[in-house]
């Protein structure tokens, strides 16, 4: 079920692209992201109060800290993204963007001790290339 929630993942964010580029064109690329971040914190803590996600959760120190990393991450990729998209073609920036899986492969393999298999390797190393014929003129 996991790949269902991927390939919807992957096709909001296609959207969320095209949606930022008409979106940054006529403000800061900054102001941008802030709204943009409003609209996910109210959608987030939304679902979060309708399903009752909050209730019975315990927050350790570990997790907190993790999850500020992630967030503080999240925000400065955000930040970067929509000013490449308010500068750049978005044929050109998403690309570059989902460098990121590739990133978060070999990362993962690093810190989380995830198997680097020959396949998944390869992938990343297709990835890499792929958005490297995209990027050069």
């Amino acid at each position: 079920m996991w790949w269902i929630y991927a390939l919807l993942s992957a096709a909001f964010a296609a959207l969320t692209a095209i949606f930022a580029k008409i979106g940054v064109a006529d403000v800061p690329s900054n102001l941008a992201t802030g709204i943009r971040t409003i609209i996910i914190l109210l959608v987030a803590w939304g679902i979060v109060l309708a399903r009752g996600e909050y209730k019975g959760v315990t927050l350790t120190r570990h997790t907190l800290i993790f999850l500020v990393l992630s967030g503080l991450a999240t925000g400065f990729s955000w930040i970067f993204y929509f000013k490449a998209l308010q500068i750049g073609k978005v044929s050109q920036v998403a690309p570059v963007d989902k460098l990121s899986v590739a990133l978060t492969i070999i990362l993962s393999a690093i810190f989380l001790q995830e198997a680097l298999t020959w396949k998944t390797a390869i992938g990343a190393l297709l990835i890499i290339s792929g958005t490297l014929v995209l990027i050069i003129k």
